[in-house]
């Protein structure tokens, strides 16, 4: 299920880039800085991007039914797949489009490129506000993990492109600063283009990066390898357990594993716990009718005591890693 957070870090970056994208636009008509319509474009890119980013946090939040019984936690991965590819084709590609344009046409902005660098400069600080925002949000997943390993394998999808989408905005504000500015001291066109032409690759990176992760998330990964290891030490360590035959993980949202396991129980230590219990009970069989009474009883005894030891270990389990919400341990 989505949380608050990612979706205050979607609605804020989707506000913050739906007012930059006017501004740029309008200066890109006063100007005709292609660095500027490239920032235009980028931002424009984002807004739509981010729109589909909060559909995907809206319908993720539905509750399990019976169309879909582990829920709908993957419509993140889903949407965010659709922006980044969004990212790739509108963003990067209209804007390397562009910039190589302008780069063999020679154009030059016209006039002052004095509200470029003033629109830019309240962009920088914009897009800089919606990235300390989204920082917060996968700092405060993370609790305490590796930054960046948190955002590679566990982040929520969406704050996680908000983020990358912000951090290239902002680098790429850089650029297209460093390129109007430039053309404006030296006078020369190229530098315009240039900054185009970087803003676009830029954001071709970001789109690709994003594109795998969500690729990787929608396929069904294992969980994160230290949790793996964590889960196995619990069903090594537990005296009952004698074998984990088979073991299997999956990651269903970045909220949810699902874990499957077969295990071979130490029968000696089953019949051990046992022991003092049914001890009154053997003692009291005196024929054959008795005998086979007393070892239904037994063994229903077994079932019950091993069903136990499985929600025991259910619950080690889903104290150490609580996204473990669908458990299936099954005796080989």
């Amino acid at each position: 299920m989505a949380s608050p957070n990612s979706k205050l870090a979607v609605v804020s970056a989707l506000c913050c880039n739906l007012l930059l994208t006017v501004g740029k636009f309008v200066v890109f008509a006063i100007t005709g800085s292609g660095a500027m319509l490239s920032e235009a474009i980028h931002s424009l890119a984002d807004s739509l991007n981010q729109a589909l980013l909060l559909v995907g946090v809206v319908l993720s939040s539905r509750q399990a039914d019976e169309a879909y019984d582990y829920g709908y936690g993957a419509e993140r991965s889903v949407w965010a797949l659709m922006s980044a590819v969004g990212i790739f084709f509108l963003g990067c590609g209209v804007t390397v489009y562009h910039g190589v344009s302008s780069l063999l046409a020679g154009h030059h902005p016209e006039g002052n490129l004095a509200w470029a660098i003033g629109v830019l400069t309240l962009s920088l600080l914009l897009e800089g506000a919606v990235l300390v925002v989204a920082a917060r949000q996968v700092k405060t997943g993370a609790a305490g993990k590796p930054f960046f390993d948190y955002l590679r394998t566990e982040a929520d999808p969406s704050v996680a492109a908000v983020l990358l989408e912000d951090a290239a905005a902002c680098l790429g504000v850089v650029i297209a600063l460093t390129a109007i500015v430039l053309t404006q001291v030296t006078g020369k066109a190229y530098y315009d283009a240039l900054g185009s032409l970087l803003v676009g690759l830029l954001l071709g990176v970001v789109a690709v990066w994003l594109i795998i992760r969500n690729r990787g998330l929608l396929v069904g990964p294992s969980i994160p390898p230290h949790i793996r290891k964590q889960v196995l030490r619990i069903l090594h360590d537990d005296p009952a357990v004698e074998e984990v035959i088979d073991f299997r993980t999956r990651i269903i949202d970045t909220e949810t594993y699902r874990i499957t396991a077969e295990l071979r129980f130490d029968g000696a230590v089953i019949a051990e716990k046992l022991r003092d219990k049914l001890a009154e009970r053997y003692g009291k069989i005196t024929n054959v009718d008795d005998f086979h009474r007393f070892a239904a009883e037994y063994a229903d005894e077994v079932i019950e005591l091993v069903g136990d030891e499985i929600d025991a270990i259910e619950k080690k389990i889903r104290a150490k890693v609580p996204k473990a919400r669908y458990l299936d341990l099954e005796v080989d």
